[in-house]
């Protein structure tokens, strides 16, 4: 069992060191209202007091409840933000390009690259670094748009699985509301994470956990998990490698 205290401790040092590193003092971050980003707020409050920005982004599919739990974050933890609607430069793009407002997941993609666009205007002109909030299930499955919500200077819940955040949002006493809504990248009405994966993040959690422990495919097959949720896992991780990796350059 893992010590989840001694891990936001380590994770608020990494935070400090690494950005410090870097040269900034500042921190920026994307609130969804979703667990994953509201830990790394928190976090980052923890790190550097009053010298942090959550940047909320509703789309013109974002649900009102979304909005309404990062505002409640905001206000318990004391995180200033503000609200960035992406309406005008989403209807711009609406209007511009074919066939996208019949393509659901085009659209989410298209809003997490507006999103990255706003969090690195913004710490361009306030001198701050970008703050990641994909999770290791995450990073692992590709489930997550490159160049969009992917994008990053620094990430510190990149090796916690999905189901590990749900433990460390309970020792930093996150909002109810936001510690049991089910997981979603809020790209589109009615989007849910383990809706599109086919399977819980328990499930592909323990089987990531297991082929991560070295367990080959059939020692994972006699723990009782499915054979489509491990084989889409396995399949995912080799396939969406791409992401998880700096562009390939030309050896010359």
């Amino acid at each position: 069992m893992k010590d989840y205290s001694k891990i936001i401790t380590k994770l608020i040092k990494f935070l400090q060191t690494e950005v410090q590193k870097r040269g900034f003092q500042s921190v920026v971050f994307g609130l969804s209202g979703g667990i994953d980003s509201a830990v790394v707020a928190v976090l980052c409050k923890k790190a550097f007091g009053s010298n942090i920005q959550g940047l909320l982004m509703p789309s013109l599919q974002s649900s009102k409840s979304s909005l309404g739990d990062a505002l409640e974050l905001c206000k318990v933890f004391d995180i200033s933000y503000s609200i960035l609607p992406l309406e005008k430069p989403q209807q711009g793009f609406l209007e511009t390009l074919e066939g996208l407002e019949n393509n659901p997941a085009r659209i989410g993609n298209l809003c997490a690259r507006i999103r990255m666009i706003y969090l690195y205007d913004y710490a361009f002109a306030n001198n701050a670094l970008v703050i990641g909030t994909s999770n290791k299930s995450e990073i692992l499955l590709g489930y997550g748009t490159i160049f969009g919500d992917l994008a990053c200077a620094i990430n510190p819940i990149g090796n916690l699985y999905k189901t590990e955040i749900f433990e460390i949002a309970k020792l930093l006493n996150l909002p109810q509301n936001i510690q049991t809504k089910a997981p979603s990248a809020d790209l589109y009405e009615g989007q849910s994470d383990e809706k599109e994966l086919g399977f819980s993040y328990l499930i592909l959690d323990k089987i990531m956990q297991l082929l991560e422990q070295g367990f080959s495919k059939q020692e994972i097959l006699n723990q009782n998990l499915p054979q489509k949720a491990i084989d889409m896992v396995i399949q995912r991780i080799k396939t969406m490698e791409f992401k998880r990796k700096i562009p390939e350059i030309a050896p010359l």
